[in-house]
């Protein structure tokens, strides 16, 4: 949970939110709309709250692998900070190790890390490979992220089918097209 909510302000807040499109906060369904919201808040901005090194917790282990790791649809969820409005998708994250791995379940959580705060995905994509090139060192890093945006699809051009797809690489993966074409290929073979 995000340490930093003021649960009480954000519930006045959106009280008064309430009251300034018409609403009676103290109606039936609404009366318990505002601690309903601020909770929900305290939830999708916990990755403020995370340190990288709570969710590897020591799980990086020594590996002679050389071969590319892929872990595939990891969904996602976050909030778009221009109109805090949701956007998901998922993410596909692969590195290639130089002697070390990570646990699995790490990646989906540093994800979660990164997502749970206010964002835009190019900067949630970038965080995430650098996060991974900064804890393995490794011999390259590709995270592509394919979301909907809900500020897109409610509002402003309302198109519903449009997704956004982001990709950031290193190492390996920036320099050898070899090897990016080989991760392309090997994420485009989904069932």
């Amino acid at each position: 949970m995000n340490k930093n909510i003021d649960l009480k302000s954000v519930e006045n807040s959106v009280k008064n939110i309430l009251g300034y499109i018409g609403e009676d906060p103290e109606r039936e369904g609404l009366k318990d709309t505002p601690k309903r919201v601020a909770k929900s808040y305290e939830f999708l901005t916990s990755g403020y709250n995370i340190k990288i090194e709570e969710i590897v917790n020591g799980a990086i282990f020594q590996e002679g692998n050389k071969g590319m790791v892929i872990v595939q649809d990891i969904e996602l969820y976050s909030l778009c900070e221009h109109h805090l409005l949701p956007f998901y998708g998922k993410a596909c994250v692969a590195y290639i190790p130089n002697e070390k791995i990570i646990g699995l379940s790490k990646i989906p959580r540093i994800v979660d890390m990164f997502a749970r705060r206010l964002q835009v995905q190019e900067r949630l994509t970038d965080q995430i490979s650098n996060a991974l090139w900064d804890i393995l060192q490794p011999h390259g890093v590709a995270v592509v992220i394919e979301a909907k945006h809900l500020c897109m699809m409610m509002r402003g051009v309302e198109k519903q089918n449009s997704f956004m797809t982001t990709s950031s690489v290193l190492g390996e993966f920036h320099d050898s097209q070899p090897t990016r074409m080989e991760f392309l290929s090997l994420i485009r073979k989904k069932n």
